[in-house]
């Protein structure tokens, strides 16, 4: 089963992904904290993270650079989520490391789209 760990410290946005996740067959690791999402990361070894860039203490980028400088996580492809939609916010975030972006509200097709495209490759 494809694990995907969501690092997400807003309860709606959290619960609109978890429901269009919910009938997709994945395994669905969450967490609203940065700190923890690097933790489950370690333990869980994820197939995909979705982070939101806007975290409190740590920004998902930040959290985002230190998965890619894990030999054991530089793997595991994240994709960004954010309200952030300047291209350079983009930029930023693939220079961070992040594999994809995607502006949030966030689309049912798109998520779906990129969680294919990722789990396909990984």
């Amino acid at each position: 089963m494809v694990k995907i760990l969501y690092v997400e410290d807003d309860p709606v946005n959290a619960r609109l992904v978890r429901r269009m996740l919910s009938d997709s067959g994945y395994e669905l690791l969450e967490t609203d904290d940065g700190l923890e999402g690097l933790r489950i990361a370690a333990e869980q070894i994820p197939d995909l993270i979705l982070m939101d860039v806007n975290l409190p203490n740590i920004s998902g980028l930040d959290i985002t650079r230190r998965l890619k400088s894990d030999r054991k996580l530089t793997h595991i492809p994240v994709i960004a989520l954010t309200a952030n939609t300047l291209i350079k916010d983009r930029e930023e975030a693939l220079k961070a490391g992040c594999n994809g972006y995607l502006p949030k509200p966030i689309s049912r097709v798109e998520l779906n789209k990129v969680i294919d495209t990722f789990v396909r490759r990984s």
